[in-house]
C-alpha cells in the first residue's frame, strides 16, 4: 500500500477509530476521574484531625529507673533478646523488651516486675493518646502481622496494632508500640474512600482475581487506549475537524458535539499528563517493593552487656532514651538524645510531606550515640559506622534474593561482606525531602548514597536496623514525573488547597470529556 492510500486510509477511519478507543476506555476514565477527585477531599479538605500525631521525646525520668536493664534481664532469666528500650505510660516507666522470638515484653523499671499483658495495654493507651479520646469504650484489639484491606502496604509499618472504638465514626486507630508511633487512622468515611480508591483508581479487585502482575497489565493496556484516544481526538478535533465534519451549510453544530470537541481540547494535555505519569508509574510496579523483608536485628547475648545501662557516662537530662544496635562483631548501647530541633522537626516532617520547593536541606548532626556495651566507650560516629554495617548486610541479602547487583563494587560487596563500598555521600535525615518522600513514612533516617553509575542511594532507620528506602536514578525520574504530572507539585508555591483544587478541576474536566462523549455515542447513529 501507497503512503497516499495509507494516509487516505487514516484519515477516512480516523472518527471512528477515535469513538472505538474512547467506548472502550469510557468506564475506566470515569472510574479514574471519579476516584481522583475523592482524594483531595477525603485525604485533604475533609482530613480528619487527630489529637496528636506523635509522642514528644522527654528525658527517661531517673528517679523511676531504680534497674538497670541488665538486672531486668537477669531477673526475669533472659539470655538472649533482640533490643529493649524504655517507655513511659501509665505514670510509670517500663522496659520493653523484644525477646529472641520477636516478642514484646514489658517490664517495671522500680523492681523488674513484668506487666501482664502489656502489649495490649500499651496499645491501647498509644491508641487513645493520638486519638486525645479517654471515654470511648474499645471494641477490639488486633495484632496485625501483614497488611490489610484497610491497612494498605503504604503504611510501610509491621507489625501494628489495630485498635477499634466504639464511636460514631467507627474508628479504627493502627499504632506500632515497638517504635510508639501512629501508623494510621481509620474512620467511616476514610475506609469508604479507601474503598472507592483501591478499586477505581488502582485496580485492586484484579489482583485479588488474579495477580498484581495481570492488575498492572490490564492499567496498561487501558492508559495506553485512553493516550491513543486522545491523541486521535486532539489530532481531529484540534487539527483536522474541518476535513472530517464539514458542516452543511446553515448547520449549526451540535451542543454536545461543540461542547465535547471545545472541552476536549482543552483538557487533553491534561488527560496526556495524568495517563502518561500513570503509565510510567505503573511500569515500575511489576517489580515488588519488598523492603519490608530488609530487617537486621540479630540476637544480643545478655551476658555482651557488661557495663550496665545506667553506668553509662552519660548527661541523663538529654537522654530520651536507649536501645541496642549489633555490628561489626560488638554489642552497642544506642542512646537518643534531646536537642532543641526536636520540638519541631515532627510537625515540619508533615508539613513539608509532599512538595517540591520545600526549604534546602541543611546537614543535621545526629542526636544518637553509640557506646560500647563491652566498656562504656563512646564510638566517634557509631551511628554512621552502624549503617554502613547495616548496608553491607542489606546488598548481601539482596543479592540472596536474587536482585542484580548494579555494578562490580556491589556484586563483590554481595559476595564478602568484608568487601568496601564506595560512599560518595551520607547525612542524617530527621526530615522527608524530593527523595525520600513522606510515603517512606519513617524517620529519622541515615543516607548512604553509594558511588554506582545509577546512584544507589540507601535510607536506614537505625533504631529498628530496617531498610526505609532504597533509590536510584530510575526511582527518582518516575518520582519526579508522578510528582509533576500526576500530582501537580510545580503549583505547590501556591500553596496546597490551589494544587488541590487545580488537581480536582483537572480531573472533572477529563469527566466531562469523557461523559459528553459516551451522550455523543450513543446519539449517533
Amino acid at each position: 500500500m501507497g503512503t497516499a492510500n495509507l494516509s487516505r486510509t487514516v484519515k477516512r477511519n480516523m472518527y471512528s477509530w477515535h469513538r472505538i478507543l474512547g467506548i472502550i476506555t469510557i468506564i475506566p476514565v470515569i472510574f479514574w476521574t471519579c476516584s481522583g477527585l475523592s482524594h483531595p477531599i477525603i485525604a485533604h479538605w475533609f482530613k480528619l484531625q487527630i489529637a496528636h500525631e506523635y509522642i514528644k521525646p522527654k528525658p527517661i525520668n531517673r528517679e523511676q529507673v531504680k534497674l538497670s536493664v541488665n538486672e531486668v534481664l537477669q531477673k526475669n532469666g533472659i539470655n538472649l533478646l533482640r533490643n529493649f528500650r524504655l517507655i513511659d505510660f501509665q505514670g510509670k516507666t517500663f522496659y520493653q523488651v523484644k525477646d529472641r522470638k520477636n516478642q514484646i515484653q514489658y517490664f517495671s523499671a522500680a523492681d523488674g516486675v513484668k506487666l501482664v499483658d502489656g502489649e495490649r495495654l500499651y496499645a491501647e493507651y498509644l491508641s487513645r493518646y493520638f486519638l486525645g479520646d479517654s471515654t470511648s469504650k474499645i471494641v477490639s484489639v488486633t495484632q496485625l502481622t501483614n497488611f490489610t484491606d484497610e491497612y494498605k502496604y503504604i503504611n510501610r509499618l509491621l507489625p501494628v496494632w489495630k485498635v477499634s472504638f466504639d464511636r460514631k465514626d467507627h474508628m479504627d486507630v493502627y499504632v506500632e508500640t515497638s517504635q510508639s508511633r501512629l501508623a494510621n487512622y481509620n474512620d467511616t468515611n476514610r475506609k469508604v474512600f479507601l474503598w472507592v480508591f483501591s478499586n477505581f483508581h488502582s485496580y485492586e479487585f484484579i489482583a485479588k482475581i488474579t495477580n498484581n502482575t495481570a492488575r498492572y497489565a490490564l492499567i496498561l493496556l487501558l492508559a495506553s487506549i485512553v493516550i491513543f484516544s486522545t491523541l486521535s481526538g486532539l489530532l481531529i478535533y484540534g487539527f483536522l475537524w474541518k476535513k472530517f465534519k464539514k458542516p452543511v451549510t446553515g448547520q449549526k453544530v451540535g451542543f454536545l458535539r461543540k461542547y465535547h470537541r471545545a472541552i476536549g481540547i482543552w483538557t487533553s494535555l491534561v488527560t496526556l499528563t495524568f495517563m502518561g505519569s500513570g503509565f510510567y508509574h505503573a511500569t515500575h510496579k511489576f517489580t515488588p517493593d519488598d523492603r519490608i523483608n530488609y530487617v537486621f536485628e540479630p540476637e544480643v547475648k545478655a551476658r555482651d552487656l557488661m557495663v550496665a545501662s545506667t553506668a553509662l557516662p552519660l548527661n541523663w537530662e538529654q537522654v530520651s532514651n536507649i536501645s541496642l544496635a549489633r555490628f561489626n562483631d560488638k554489642t552497642y548501647y544506642q542512646v537518643y538524645l534531646i536537642k532543641k530541633e526536636n520540638d519541631s522537626w515532627k510537625k515540619q516532617q508533615v508539613a513539608k510531606a509532599e512538595t517540591m520547593f520545600g526549604e534546602k536541606a541543611k546537614k543535621t548532626k545526629p542526636d544518637i550515640a553509640c557506646y560500647d556495651a563491652a566498656n562504656g566507650q563512646l564510638l566517634p560516629d557509631g551511628i554512621m559506622e552502624y549503617s554502613y554495617s547495616l548496608v553491607k548486610h542489606f546488598v548481601a541479602q539482596g543479592a540472596a534474593d536474587g536482585e542484580a547487583a548494579c555494578c562490580e563494587m556491589m556484586a563483590n560487596a554481595a559476595a564478602d561482606e568484608s568487601a568496601p563500598l564506595i560512599i560518595s555521600s551520607s547525612d542524617y535525615l530527621t526530615k522527608f525531602d524530593n527523595d525520600y518522600g513522606f510515603v517512606n513514612k519513617r524517620l529519622p533516617v541515615v543516607k548512604i548514597a553509594l558511588s554506582t553509575p545509577q546512584h544507589l542511594t540507601y535510607y536506614l532507620e537505625t533504631a529498628t536496623g530496617r531498610l526505609a528506602a532504597k533509590v536510584q536514578d530510575s526511582d527518582r525520574r518516575e518520582g519526579l514525573s508522578f510528582a509533576v504530572f500526576h500530582k501537580f507539585l510545580l503549583v505547590d508555591f501556591a500553596g496546597k488547597n490551589f494544587r488541590d483544587f487545580l488537581t480536582a478541576f483537572s480531573a472533572f474536566g477529563v469527566l466531562v470529556v469523557s461523559v459528553l462523549g459516551l451522550i455523543l455515542f450513543i446519539k449517533t447513529k
